[in-house]
């Protein structure tokens, strides 16, 4: 039996340590993980050049990239935050549909492929942003464009058709 008795801690600590004035100011994001997944190959399509340059900082300072590159990463947050501000505008009935399925299904993308397509439409037609993975083979269709999602507890329906740009409702259908 341990010697001490337990202690639970529920404070939140905070730092009040000012960041220096050479450090741009900028307003958090203020998103649970759900949105952010929900948005995260539309802020990775609009803010892929802000990316690359704090990656790139981070790489060039090793061990100390984290406060040698707060710069870049503020561009980042930035970006990111007017890209959800941006899907909020526009497509606001579709993310939340889509991100409130993540949430209740334990952020299990291919649990949520219907509501994922209606978004990746909306958002292609008002922001002109496209849901690309990285590295997908070209032969082969993408996951989020599978009409039969192995794993998914219940089936995506006939008339579910995932939205391909580029594709008219027309040719959807037949």
């Amino acid at each position: 039996m341990a010697a001490r008795k337990p202690v639970f801690n529920q404070h939140v600590l905070y730092d009040t340590t000012p960041l220096p004035d050479s450090i741009p100011k900028v307003k958090e994001i203020g998103a649970s993980s759900a949105p952010l997944l929900s948005a995260s190959f539309f802020i990775g399509a609009r803010c892929k050049d802000y990316n690359d340059d704090y990656m790139q900082c981070k790489t060039e300072n090793p061990g100390r990239g984290e406060f040698e590159c707060l710069k870049e990463g503020r561009r980042v947050t930035r970006c990111a935050r007017s890209v959800l501000e941006d899907i909020n505008k526009s497509c606001l009935e579709q993310f939340r549909a889509h991100w409130q399925c993540l949430d209740n299904n334990n952020q299990q993308l291919w649990q949520c492929r219907p509501a994922e397509w209606k978004l990746n439409k909306c958002v292609y037609e008002n922001l002109k942003l496209e849901k690309v993975i990285p590295d997908q083979p070209k032969q082969s269709t993408p996951v989020h464009l599978r009409q039969k999602q192995i794993f998914a507890h219940k089936w995506i329906q006939r008339w579910e058709k995932p939205f391909i740009p580029g594709q008219s409702e027309a040719s959807e259908s037949s």
